[in-house]
């Protein structure tokens, strides 16, 4: 990228957004965010009491969009293509059609061609079909490719989330940010404790498994599981798993709403407004703020770097 871009303010715009948990973080990072889209009005209406710029309610399978995104000259597209048909708290059916909005996304991008894009999804992406096409078109555009897994509790959340993320810089080689992303994660996971300290007024908490083969306590002395769409009540039926690190008695609990918020390391400053279904899945899809920050941050060090060697 050329000298002349200042690079922490590169225009960005955020697509699939949600209520902004990757435009949050990057922002923090320096990053001139300026519009946002998303078709789901619950969240549109969270990320406009969140922020300055804009949020449109877009359809992005329409061909017609391409334009009105471009208006806004983005050096940067950032997003997370919904994930439901790849995840594994879905159908895991590529064929329901959300799996071709990750198509959608490469289809902006390479009509688009801004310097830079990323691309957030869940791991099990990995064994998509789609996938292959997504990466085929990007690389027919010049777009070269980084991509990698990341747990989000090695990397400044408290949380055991693992994410795929795909990064693309026009005209450049593949695996140029590969080495950034890996080199500053911490050597052991961030644990609730770590993050929060005593601030949840609780040391042990439920979260429901998806079998009863797997244990449904937590402690905040370790990273919390991944914070999933929806929270549900212990069951009266639950009994004990041997995994389980404490008793089954009155006092423990689910993680709250806001309290999961800030498990995907939204601050206590982030305004959430809806029902409660809403705000449980507009948590649990987004992208951990602390994650997306330090995405983020690994393509202004390689910028800078760069910077640094044109002018040495």
């Amino acid at each position: 990228m050329g000298s002349n871009i200042n690079f922490a303010k590169m225009r960005t715009v955020d697509l699939f957004s949600g209520c902004g948990g990757l435009s949050l973080g990057f922002q923090n990072a320096g990053f001139n965010v300026v519009a946002a889209f998303d078709c789901w009005y619950p969240a549109i209406q969270v990320y406009k009491e969140n922020f300055q710029h804009p949020i449109f309610d877009k359809d992005l399978s329409q061909t017609e969009v391409c334009s009105f995104i471009g208006d806004f000259c983005p050096d940067v597209i950032i997003g997370g293509p919904p994930c439901q048909d790849f995840s594994s708290a879905g159908k895991r059916d590529e064929k329901l059609g959300r799996a071709d909005l990750s198509l959608e996304f490469a289809n902006i991008i390479t009509t688009i061609r801004p310097k830079w894009f990323v691309m957030e999804n869940v791991a099990r992406i990995q064994k998509s079909s789609i996938l292959q096409e997504v990466l085929e078109k990007f690389k027919k555009s010049g777009y070269g490719l980084s991509s990698t897994v990341l747990n989000a509790s090695y990397y400044g959340v408290p949380q055991n989330r693992k994410r795929y993320f795909l990064i693309g810089h026009l005209d450049a080689e593949d695996g140029i940010l590969s080495s950034y992303l890996t080199k500053n994660q911490s050597k052991t996971p961030m644990s609730v404790f770590e993050y929060l300290g005593y601030d949840l007024g609780i040391e042990y908490f439920y979260r429901h498994p998806r079998s009863y083969k797997r244990r449904g306590v937590f402690s905040i002395y370790e990273p919390s599981p991944t914070v999933r769409g929806v929270n549900r009540p212990i069951p009266k039926t639950y009994k004990k798993h041997e995994g389980d690190l404490c008793d089954i008695d009155d006092k423990l609990r689910p993680l709250t709403t806001i309290e999961r918020s800030y498990i995907q390391t939204f601050p206590k400053t982030f305004k959430f407004k809806g029902n409660k279904s809403d705000l449980e899945q507009m948590i649990g899809n987004a992208v951990p703020v602390k994650l997306a920050e330090y995405v983020a941050r690994c393509i202004l060090k390689y910028i800078d770097d760069r910077e640094m060697n044109i002018i040495s």
